[in-house]
């Protein structure tokens, strides 16, 4: 490990170097992004081949590609490797990183179960080597401070939540999203966001009922009612075959505060309070950007923090248990399972 510093601490004198393992379209987003931290650097790259990874440091201008994974894990000239293969691959590359004692970003959903999430968290502390699941949404700057605000009690008590994203397709026949090998469907891919949203604000639920339409294996159509103690409700869908509002709200005995589409990667919201004028809250930096994320786990390695207290792995565990119970509920098996 390159500083040798408890969870693989890096030195403030020098740049953090990233190696991104997979080259999809998500990775070319970090991989562009990280381009926006000044004390970051993109060191290799890895694909199970190497022609593609050879191509995406060209591309990017990576001084290194691996035409394996475990070449990837085993490089002494990388701090934190950023997992972003399809779904279906996350726990076989995030667990091949942490054996080789490496720090990892990794792409949400964490696993395509809780059990094998279960499986790298209890990796990672037992080896006390940083792990997060990349949940962009909750390093963004105004998700930070709409949370922060419910938990000063700016609504009072949350009553409800409404969280919604779906996409219009037509998608190819060939696209990931529809194939049950590589953990496609609507909930992993889309309803990780409205799920986690409602996490953020009101924990894990007592209560989980859901109701999907599925296809050829994958869901297409998916709606959840997550239930609270508090008497708290969260109604959240995702869908493959509506472009939705991708909005959201939360209503609290006292106000209610309003996200516009994009919600999890907003510009802005909207407070409103009872008795008072609507304020409108916004943040700093490109709202789409991944660099907020790659900003805290930089951050975390630097200290030698072996979890995120924006995403730690609690949550990280207890939305892949939601989604479980989701698919539980709507009858969605992956293959092998």
């Amino acid at each position: 490990m390159a500083d040798g510093g408890k969870g693989g601490a890096v030195a403030a004198d020098r740049p953090v170097r990233w190696g991104i393992l997979a080259t999809g379209g998500i990775a070319a987003k970090l991989a562009g992004d990280l381009a926006d931290l000044p004390d970051a650097e993109v060191a290799a790259v890895a694909s199970r081949a190497p022609g593609p990874a050879a191509e995406f440091a060209r591309r990017f201008d990576i001084p290194r590609s691996h035409g394996s994974w475990a070449d990837l894990a085993a490089d002494p000239d990388v701090d934190v490797v950023y997992v972003a293969t399809p779904h279906s691959a996350h726990h076989a590359a995030t667990r091949l990183c942490l054996d080789a004692g490496k720090p990892v970003l990794c792409e949400k959903p964490f696993t395509l179960t809780a059990a094998e999430a279960k499986d790298l968290v209890g990796l990672a502390r037992s080896r006390g080597v940083f792990l997060m699941e990349a949940m962009w949404m909750n390093c963004n700057p105004v998700i930070r401070r709409m949370a922060d605000l419910v938990r000063d009690g700016a609504i009072g008590e949350i009553r409800t939540i409404h969280a919604d994203f779906g996409i219009g397709g037509p998608l190819d026949p060939g696209h990931r999203l529809l194939d049950p090998a590589l953990g496609g469907g609507a909930l992993l891919d889309l309803g990780v966001y409205p799920v986690s949203f409602a996490h953020l604000l009101l924990g894990e639920p007592s209560e989980v009922a859901a109701w999907a339409r599925l296809r050829d294996g994958v869901d297409e159509n998916t709606g959840m009612l997550l239930g609270h103690a508090s008497g708290a409700v969260a109604a959240l869908t995702c869908s493959l075959v509506a472009d939705t509002a991708r909005t959201a709200s939360v209503t609290g005995t006292g106000g209610r505060i309003e996200f516009p589409r994009g919600f999890f990667h907003p510009e802005r919201f909207v407070l409103h309070r009872d008795g008072r004028e609507p304020e409108e809250f916004s943040g700093p930096g490109p709202a789409g950007s991944f660099a907020h994320q790659a900003a805290e786990v930089m951050r975390c390695l630097r200290a030698g923090e072996t979890e995120s207290p924006l995403v730690p792995l609690d949550d990280s565990l207890a939305v892949m248990r939601t989604l479980d119970a989701v698919r539980d509920r709507i009858g969605l098996r992956y293959p092998g399972e």
